[in-house]
């Protein structure tokens, strides 16, 4: 390998210093060998950086196809999985994480996955000066940090204005989609949810996990502990639709 491991992190954009409350603790962490070779390889063509101008996304992809936007994928393995469940829709993942980055990467390798691209950024950046208006179909944020201390509450990412920002880049008709096993968290993100006048929801309180969703196996083990997992489904409505 031509670079250290140390220099090819050093190849992913790092997350800007903060201008907001952030939801996340940045963790730099440990590539492995096989991680590092994946991003040296393949952040060129599976990579996106943060810019001025919004995506293009059909010029991204080489197609026009529905998109859908991850936020905080982990190591990559529900993504991957719905990438491939889904080949005629396309997926941005989000991950702040760069040992997951390169794990995702190397998945993206192996089963030979084209139709994901990948930020290693903040998402409230991410959303604000890339995604191009009313371009997705589908937000996804499976599991987020709960921040279980009130004192945390400010830190966790659904909030009013995330919701407003999330809208706005949401077709009419397209869906936001949260799953998290803290039951106090969902309480709040739905009452956020069903208070904004831009988003309907799909059930009557939470709803039951959609095929599209992978069970990962975070989920398996907190099902194990005894967890409940909620999943929250809002459909973007028109301006002159009612909520």
């Amino acid at each position: 390998m031509s670079e250290t491991r140390d220099a090819i992190i050093q190849r992913l954009p790092a997350v800007p210093h903060p201008r907001q409350i952030k939801s996340f603790v940045q963790r730099q962490g440990r590539l492995t060998r096989g991680q590092a070779r994946a991003i040296e390889q393949l952040w060129p063509h599976f990579g996106l950086e943060l810019g001025e101008t919004p995506l293009d996304l059909t010029q991204i992809f080489g197609r026009a196809a529905p998109v859908t936007l991850e936020i905080g994928f982990g190591n990559g393995q529900s993504l991957a999985d719905m990438a491939l469940a889904e080949p005629r829709r396309d997926f941005i993942g989000i991950e702040v994480h760069r040992p997951g980055v390169g794990q995702l990467l190397q998945r993206i390798e192996r089963d030979g996955i084209d139709n994901i691209r990948i930020f290693c950024a903040d998402a409230h950046d991410v959303l604000d000066a890339m995604i191009p208006a009313g371009s997705l179909d589908r937000i996804q944020l499976f599991f987020p940090d709960p921040w279980p201390k009130k004192k945390h509450h400010k830190r966790r990412i659904l909030s009013p204005a995330f919701a407003t920002l999330a809208a706005s880049r949401l077709r009419p008709g397209g869906l936001l989609h949260m799953a998290t096993d803290w039951t106090p968290y969902a309480e709040a993100a739905l009452a956020i949810l069903e208070a904004h006048a831009a988003f309907a929801n799909t059930s009557d309180g939470f709803a039951p996990r959609p095929d599209w969703r992978p069970l990962t196996k975070f989920e398996q083990r907190g099902q194990r502990l005894g967890h409940d997992v909620h999943d929250l489904i809002f459909r973007r409505v028109a301006s002159d639709d009612s909520a």
